[in-house]
């Protein structure tokens, strides 16, 4: 593997001309790059024989054409030209704000797709404050873009940060197909450790919305434990209201599978799940712990509708978070085995309910706001390690 760095002329003083400046270009050449997603599984029998392929031609080439023509454009409109001709002015003044106020550098990185990914670091290494030498990724929605979007906040706090625009908005280049997408990131992951130099155990993934997909692949190469994951209403499941329900589905799973929930269950690195209070979200780890009435006692903390509602539920079920976390520690230390965990397997019903809810106010925490609105930075937290 060979890393080339090309230094090229920065335009700092226009801020007209900041979103066609020259900037850093760095290309990571391999054979491999990205490993594909997994594909729809191939049936065998029926499936495979000439006539069935025949039948179901006309389906692929309508579910290629939706794809990849409103079908990309639904689920990504910041990809839209007309979206981003509108939003020009204000991410020009972004990007300026960004460079001139926090001293950000624009670099662009080329994917092993070809894809040029347009990104902005700030460095905070430099100063004072706990949180400098933590690096926090920005991973943005579906019409989000660094110049506005959900870097604000790790900013807020101190941290180091490094956002990026998915391929095909604004300085990007390519389509946000998920194969392009996970290209993306494992570049931007590169460049963080590589060329600027953080360890993995140093950064931190925030994901916002479909983002959470973009920010799971993050952790598909190098040391996966060591990175940790930050997610807002992070699980999509598409659902169109059509009558070929069928072509629908094949469309949704062979060129659009953002299967977050599935990726997410086989992670064991340290995770936090942001749940604004319209988005419904749940995730198990601990099976032997989420039973039935302890999933119960779970949605009753999840429906409260305020922190001391949540106080309230989680007292009343008198939680004692030494006890759980002893309990936790005990378990990693005897076995340390990977997800899915077998603690509280010969636990009483009182018990599994105590861990229960001390793992959920753990790895969830509640948001009272609609889906756009930006998390303040009293919200933003790193993740929970045990």
């Amino acid at each position: 593997m060979h890393w080339i760095i090309t230094l090229t002329h920065r335009n700092r003083k226009r801020k007209e001309s900041l979103l066609t400046a020259s900037c850093f270009i760095y290309r990571k050449l391999s054979k491999g790059g990205v490993s594909l997603l997994k594909p729809e599984p191939k049936h065998r029998g029926a499936a495979d024989s000439l006539l069935n392929s025949v039948r179901t031609l006309p389906c692929h080439i309508i579910s290629y054409l939706i794809a990849h023509s409103f079908g990309r454009r639904m689920l990504y409109p910041g990809s839209v030209g007309l979206l981003q001709k509108a939003m020009r002015p204000m991410l020009q003044q972004g990007q300026a704000r960004l460079i001139e106020e926090y001293d950000g550098q624009r670099n662009k990185l080329v994917a092993c797709d070809g894809n040029e990914i347009d990104t902005m670091f700030v460095d905070r290494r430099g100063q004072r404050g706990p949180h400098g030498k933590t690096l926090v990724i920005c991973c943005e929605g579906n019409a989000g873009f660094y110049e506005v979007g959900c870097m604000n906040t790790p900013l807020d706090g101190g941290y180091s940060v490094l956002g990026w625009n998915h391929p095909g908005f604004a300085g990007s280049t390519g389509v946000p197909f998920p194969q392009n997408e996970a290209n993306a990131m494992d570049v931007v992951i590169q460049f963080a450790v590589h060329k600027l130099g953080f360890q993995l155990h140093d950064i931190v993934v925030y994901a916002w919305s479909i983002g959470g997909f973009t920010g799971k692949q993050s952790v598909r190469t190098d040391q996966p434990l060591c990175i940790s994951l930050i997610y807002i209403s992070f699980i999509y499941s598409i659902c169109i209201s059509v009558t070929y329900w069928p072509l629908v589905t094949h469309t949704v799973r062979q060129y659009m599978n953002l299967n977050n929930a599935e990726q997410l269950c086989k992670y064991q690195g340290p995770v936090l799940l942001i749940r604004r209070t319209k988005d419904e979200i749940i995730t198990t780890t601990y099976p032997k712990v989420m039973t039935e009435d302890s999933l119960r006692a779970v949605r009753q903390w999840l429906s409260a509708g305020s922190q001391i509602e949540e106080a309230s539920v989680y007292s009343g079920y008198e939680v004692d978070d030494d006890w759980c976390l002893s309990v936790l520690q005990s378990y990693q230390t005897d076995r340390e085995t990977p997800f899915p965990w077998s603690v509280g397997e010969d636990m009483m019903l009182e018990g599994r309910r105590q861990l229960a809810l001390f793992l959920a106010r753990k790895y969830m925490r509640n948001f009272e706001t609609t889906h756009c609105t930006p998390l303040p930075i009293t919200e933003f937290h790193v993740p929970w390690k045990l």
